[in-house]
């Protein structure tokens, strides 16, 4: 079983920038694999913050495009999140994710708060 690992997240005030960080015990580097960022909000759904396919290609919630950016650095088996901007509607914990064909992997979590 893969076990994800998230970091990064604190309290920042609106406007501010976080990064996330999500290691991997397994490679996250092939042609099955998609790597997501999910929140939870209380109260609330899971939903897909953003995703990164093998191949480079992203997609990101429409709440956050222009303002997160998801990346990868394959050789550290690592998938970051840079979110700027950040207003108080972005409180959440933020879980990582990992799809290899089907089979899903979740980390732990980490918590965001913003405000002033």
């Amino acid at each position: 079983q893969v076990q994800l690992v998230e970091s990064g997240g604190g309290w920042v005030q609106p406007g501010g920038s976080l990064r996330l960080s999500c290691v991997a015990s397994a490679s996250i580097f092939n042609l099955y694999t998609t790597m997501g960022w999910y929140r939870q909000a209380p109260g609330k759904q899971r939903e897909l913050v953003a995703a990164i396919a093998a191949g480079g290609n992203t997609n990101y919630a429409s709440s956050v495009k222009g303002r997160f950016t998801i990346s990868r650095e394959n050789a550290k088996n690592t998938v970051y999140l840079q979110m700027n901007d950040l207003k108080p509607e972005d409180t959440a914990v933020y879980f990582c994710k990992r799809d290899t064909a089907g089979r899903i992997a979740w980390g732990q979590g980490t918590q965001v708060t913003v405000s002033s």
